[in-house]
């Protein structure tokens, strides 16, 4: 038995881990916790796959080890993570509150939220079928919307209004209805895979790293959403010329 080749599935499992403690967290009401434990579980995804390549330990078992870690890490935990949010932000005055099926005291609307986990599930299934997103993405890969999501508890927190509803509903679904199309849209991702450490060819890879960087550094959290928005952005203008 090869013992090396199973320390990438191990990390792997770091992975899951980590995407159960985020849920854990949030239903006990500590959304901070929640989202930092998404941010841990993408450093974890991102060291199984350097990990794989290092030790040359790719397997079937490991690709769909790793899908089913990212459906819960990247698909349910974030799911949650909204879910608090849109309750937090819900308004039973909502015009359209009194023709919605509730159950008791249970508002079933704040669980569109639970569109993220589905749309989440279909994007990282087309992804272990479809070849041609090797050096870049068709869709936003599902750690960059959950990366996206974890990051607003945080900027709430820096602000002082985690648990106020600041945000809002209408701005929560409009932001579960956006990562939910394009997930599995057409649209190009570009990747951090670089074939070297040059600039030329990963000009916008090093743009946008020194963005996130300067921006982190100035604003903290709060630069976390901001950042997602300009990787966003500057896919949809650049990654199909960086093909």
């Amino acid at each position: 038995m090869n013992l090396k080749q199973h320390i990438p599935n191990l990390i792997t499992c770091g992975n899951l881990v980590s995407g159960c403690f985020s849920i854990l967290f949030i239903t006990m009401g500590m959304p901070v916790k929640a989202a930092l434990m998404i941010f841990v579980a993408g450093l974890f995804d991102f060291l199984d796959g350097f990990a794989a390549r290092l030790l040359h330990a790719h397997s079937p078992i490991g690709a769909d080890l790793d899908s089913l870690s990212d459906v819960v890490s990247f698909g349910v935990a974030p799911g949650f993570i909204m879910h608090w949010l849109m309750s937090r932000s819900f308004d039973s005055r909502l015009w359209f509150h009194q023709w919605w099926p509730s159950i008791g005291d249970f508002n079933v609307l704040p669980c569109l939220a639970f569109l993220l986990p589905v749309f989440a599930a279909i994007r990282l299934a087309k992804f272990n079928i479809d070849d041609t997103q090797k050096t870049s993405f068709r869709g936003i890969p599902a750690p960059g919307m959950a990366i996206f999501i974890a990051s607003l508890p945080l900027a709430l927190s820096q602000t002082g209004h985690l648990t106020d509803g600041a945000l809002g509903y209408w701005a929560c679904l409009g932001i579960t209805l956006i990562f939910s199309f394009i997930m599995v849209s057409r649209l190009r991702f570009f990747s951090f895979k670089m074939k070297s450490a040059k600039w030329k060819g990963n000009e916008v890879r090093w743009i946008f790293l020194m963005i996130a960087l300067v921006s982190f550094v100035i604003f903290r959290f709060l630069a976390l959403p901001f950042v997602m928005m300009v990787y966003v952005l500057m896919s949809i203008c650049f990654a199909e010329r960086m093909e």
